[in-house]
């Protein structure tokens, strides 16, 4: 797992880092609620991100590295947690049975976020995507990608359900030690990717301050 994780690591600070010079502030949403993934998170902390960085910026790292984690213990799953993986299986039949799903496949700094800006009264949308993603396909169920199977599954035995969530224990354990080691091994790209937000980001962010500044200060700002 080390060798593989400090290669994975390195290849995907260094696709962020090669992200970063296209940020641009974004001006057009504003988030009503703090992001589960970024918000606290230890990655974000072993990065040096945790202060005075703009949240796309981190989400975008963020994804990345859970995504090193997701594909570790999938990895793992597979190869030793029998039942566990042909739950999932089964489950990811199901999701794929389901119609058109809009945030998946999306480059690591959109995964996560909502797809839909906020809508004005002047302008609704025709459609948005979560509408897209809740609505029942009109197809019959022989022409779907993914056929129904057969015969119901049966359902699962109070053995398999305590053997199910030993193996779920495990999986988690690993998916623990896994971000430790990850953690630790950011840790070890933190001066470039300080660097590189200093370079980047910090410019971007000081002048919308200065804009947000002289607009205040502006002699038509109604003033009591």
């Amino acid at each position: 797992m080390d060798v593989s994780l400090e290669s994975r690591v390195g290849q995907e600070v260094d696709s962020w880092l090669r992200w970063l010079p296209r940020w641009r502030p974004g001006t057009h949403r504003a988030r009503t609620r703090l992001c589960r993934q970024c918000f606290g998170s230890p990655v974000i902390a072993a990065a040096g991100l945790a202060e005075d960085v703009p949240h796309a910026v981190q989400h975008a790292l963020t994804m990345r590295m859970k995504g090193i984690v997701e594909s570790l213990v999938d990895d793992f799953t597979t190869e030793n947690l029998p039942r566990l993986a042909a739950e999932l299986h089964r489950s990811e039949e199901r999701r794929a049975r389901r119609p058109y799903r809009p945030a998946e496949g999306l480059d690591p700094e959109f995964s996560g976020l909502d797809l839909d800006p906020p809508a004005s009264d002047d302008a609704p949308f025709l459609f948005t995507f979560a509408e897209l993603a809740d609505a029942e396909p009109d197809l019959p169920p022989e022409s779907r990608a993914v056929p129904a199977p057969a015969h119901p599954l049966p359902p699962l035995s109070a053995a398999d359900k305590v053997a199910i969530r030993a193996e779920l224990a495990r999986a988690d354990d690993f998916s623990t030690r896994v971000g430790r080691a990850l953690c630790a091994e950011l840790g070890r790209h933190r001066e470039r990717m300080r660097a590189a937000v200093a370079e980047f980001v910090e410019p971007q962010v000081q002048s919308l301050l200065a804009d947000l500044g002289s607009s205040l200060d502006s002699p038509q700002w109604p003033r009591e």
